[in-house]
C-alpha cells in the first residue's frame, strides 16, 4: 500500500493540489479539521501531514502557529500552490446558464471582476471542494463552483473559465509535517530552518535575542509574533532562518538566542522550496 498524507478539507482542495505536487507517491487523506490531520499522522493513519502556514494575500492561516508546537510533528519540506481559480459545472452546462456560484466565503471575492462581468452571484460554502462534490451530486444547471481544476477532475465536472481570480499572484504556502525529524541536509536548494521562542521578561530582551543572527550573517527570512491563551503579556514568535543547525554560524545565533529566552523550539530543517525564488 502507497503511504498516504493528511490534509485539510476534501479531495481536490488547494491541499490536496499541494499533497499531488509535492507527495505524488502518497495517497491523500483528506480530514475534517486540522487537529484531524495532526492526529492521523501521530496516530499512524498517515506518514505526513500537509498544513497551510499562510497566503500571499490573507496572510497566516489561522490558529497554525500555535497548533505547530503543540503537535509533536516535525517540518521536513515546504510547498507553494499558486490558488488558481476554476469556474466549474455539469458536464454539458455552458457558462451563460450559470447564474450563482458556490465555494468559501474568502474564495468569492477573489473573482469579483469576473463574477461581476458575467452577472454571477456567490454563495458561500463550507469550503470548495466540498461545493464542487455538491454541484456534481446535484446535477444542477445554473449554479457553479468555484474550485481548483483538480476538484472538477475528482467530480467529473467541466471547466468554464480558468484563471478567473483578480489577483495572479495570489499563493498558499505549505508545510509538510512528519513524526520523525529529519536533519539530513538534502535538496538542490539552501536549508531552512524553524523553530518558535518566547522572550525573558527583561528590558530589550527580544532586541538582544536577535542581535546574534545580524552578527553571525544569518538570514532571518520570517518573524511573526502572536499571543498566546488570549494574554497580552504573553507573547511567542515564530521565525525562519536560512541554514541548518549545524552550520557554525546558525550554531553561534542559537546559543545567543537561547540566553534570552525562557524556552526555544525547534520545528525542522528542511530544503527551500524552488517556488521560494
Amino acid at each position: 500500500m502507497a503511504p498516504k498524507i493528511a490534509f485539510q478539507g476534501e479531495l481536490g482542495a488547494y491541499s490536496h493540489e499541494a499533497c499531488a505536487a509535492a507527495r505524488p507517491d502518497h495517497e491523500p487523506y483528506p480530514c475534517a479539521t486540522f487537529e484531524d490531520v495532526i492526529e492521523a499522522v501521530r496516530g499512524g493513519e498517515a506518514e505526513l501531514a500537509m498544513l497551510p502556514v499562510e497566503n500571499s494575500t490573507y496572510g497566516r492561516v489561522a490558529d497554525m502557529h500555535r497548533l505547530l508546537p503543540e503537535s509533536g510533528l516535525h517540518i521536513v519540506d515546504e510547498a507553494f500552490v499558486r490558488v488558481r481559480i476554476a469556474l466549474l459545472a455539469n458536464p454539458g452546462v455552458e457558462l451563460a446558464q450559470i447564474k450563482k456560484v458556490r465555494a468559501h466565503l474568502v474564495l468569492i471575492p477573489q473573482c469579483r471582476g469576473f463574477l461581476s462581468n458575467n452577472g454571477i452571484r456567490g454563495e458561500a460554502a463550507a469550503d470548495n471542494a466540498g461545493a464542487a462534490a455538491e454541484v456534481a451530486a446535484s446535477g444542477t444547471t445554473d449554479t457553479g463552483a468555484l474550485a481548483s481544476a483538480l476538484a472538477a477532475k475528482t467530480y467529473g465536472l467541466n471547466v468554464l473559465a480558468e484563471g478567473i481570480e483578480d489577483n495572479d499572484t495570489n499563493t498558499t504556502r505549505f508545510l509538510v509535517m512528519s513524526r520523525e525529524e529529519n536533519l539530513e541536509r538534502r535538496g538542490d536548494t539552501h536549508m531552512l530552518t524553524s523553530f518558535v521562542f518566547r522572550v525573558r521578561n527583561i528590558p530589550a530582551a527580544l532586541y538582544k535575542a536577535m542581535g546574534g543572527f545580524a552578527t553571525n550573517g544569518v538570514n532571518m527570512v520570517k518573524l511573526e509574533s502572536y499571543m498566546l491563551d488570549g494574554e497580552f503579556t504573553a507573547t511567542q514568535f515564530y521565525a525562519d532562518i536560512t541554514g541548518h543547525p549545524d552550520d557554525p554560524a546558525v550554531k553561534r545565533a542559537l546559543e545567543e538566542l537561547s540566553y534570552f529566552t525562557s524556552e526555544l523550539e525547534i520545528l525542522g530543517t528542511y530544503p527551500a522550496a524552488f517556488s521560494r525564488s
